[in-house]
């Protein structure tokens, strides 16, 4: 909104047309969704308690989790609110790339309502089953990679591109690129889903993820800096630093409630959404696996309960104490602020290293 008033407000004063600079409506949509988010925390809470939408612990969980019984969840519902709101305000409305990550938030937020809200009125840690979840999660990431795909205006829309290498950019076939696309999309939302089993474990990692491809978006977007990276320029792709910046303020806000002990939990329409947001920004980027290196933590717990499956079913035993892997970790004895702030340094380590790549060419 804030682009189109300074659009029509220039021809009166042409000091308006700050507001057309995309670093200012980065930093306005950071601060914007920062401020909603801790501002209406409280009342959050607050709501969430008086409608008793309440976490219930799963009885096969560590012991030290009992207690966070009847902590409110839900509360992504906080942090999709100040994103969404804050998007609409800042970005320009008038590229497709903002309507595509406003679709998968807003249908990938349905998915987690309807898990968290069968779970709060069955008093119970199960809400939809694998095979409802993954439908939905499918369907949604088809209409989404059939729409990218289509409306794609240049080959580097629809290409994969290899890191380490300057010139090496394959081109996808609809089948291909709408396949691997909706593998990242269910595998991201499900791998963030996993990892969020302590009081900020999840939140903080997908905060400094999404500044990282906030950087790779900008990048692309700029023909100086895109050239000077050997990165395929999409001149589209620079408004997303603006969503970016809204969920990296929305995600802080949250953290004020959730870090250990949380006031309040994400909940799966917090969990799974972040995940399906970050795999879209990724995906519109073609940086699927420079995305893979950044997220390697949620890729480790994602790959703990696979592994812990497959060892019990085949050999009767298991790998881990107890998965995702930062329940082992709890299980060894490790305290769980320990446990979130070194998965939390692990997550900066990578973002470096995936940095690097694109350098390194």
């Amino acid at each position: 909104m804030f682009e189109y008033l300074g659009t029509v407000l220039v021809s009166f004063d042409p000091g308006f047309d700050v507001l057309r600079y995309l670093t200012v409506r980065t930093l306005g949509g950071t601060v914007t969704a920062l401020l909603i988010s801790i501002l209406l925390g409280p009342a959050i809470i607050k709501l969430l308690k008086s409608m008793q939408f309440e976490q219930h612990v799963r009885i096969d969980g560590p012991e030290s989790h009992y207690k966070k019984s009847g902590t409110p969840t839900m509360g992504g519902l906080l942090i999709l609110s100040s994103l969404v709101i804050s998007t609409l305000l800042w970005a320009d409305l008038g590229n497709r790339y903002i309507w595509v990550v406003l679709f998968v938030t807003i249908s990938f937020a349905l998915i987690g309502f309807l898990d968290d809200y069968i779970k709060i009125t069955k008093k119970s840690s199960d809400g939809l089953s694998s095979k409802q979840k993954i439908f939905l999660q499918v369907l949604f990431s088809f209409l989404t990679m059939f729409y990218l795909f289509h409306s794609a205006e240049t080959p580097p829309e629809t290409s994969f591109i290899v890191p380490f290498f300057k010139d090496l950019i394959i081109p996808m076939s609809a089948l291909i690129f709408i396949s691997s696309g909706m593998f990242v999309l269910v595998g991201s939302s499900n791998a963030v889903n996993l990892t969020d089993g302590l009081d900020g474990l999840a939140i903080l990692p997908s905060v400094l993820i999404a500044g990282a491809l906030g950087l790779i978006a900008y990048s692309m977007g700029n023909q100086i800096i895109a050239d000077y990276l050997y990165l395929p320029h999409l001149e589209l792709s620079g408004e997303l630093i603006v969503f970016c910046g809204a969920l990296i303020g929305s995600g802080i806000g949250f953290l004020w409630y959730n870090t250990y002990p949380a006031q309040i939990f994400m909940g799966d329409i917090g969990s799974l959404t972040l995940g399906a947001i970050l795999g879209i920004v990724a995906i519109i980027l073609r940086h699927e696996l420079v995305f893979a290196i950044m997220a390697g933590v949620f890729v480790i717990e994602t790959l703990s309960v696979a592994i812990q499956v497959i060892s019990y079913k085949t050999r009767g035993k298991r790998v881990f104490l107890m998965a995702p892997i930062h329940h082992h970790y709890e299980l060894k004895g490790w305290p769980e602020p320990k446990i979130i702030v070194r998965f939390w340094i692990v997550t900066l380590v990578l973002i470096l290293i995936a940095l690097a790549t694109l350098k390194l060419r």
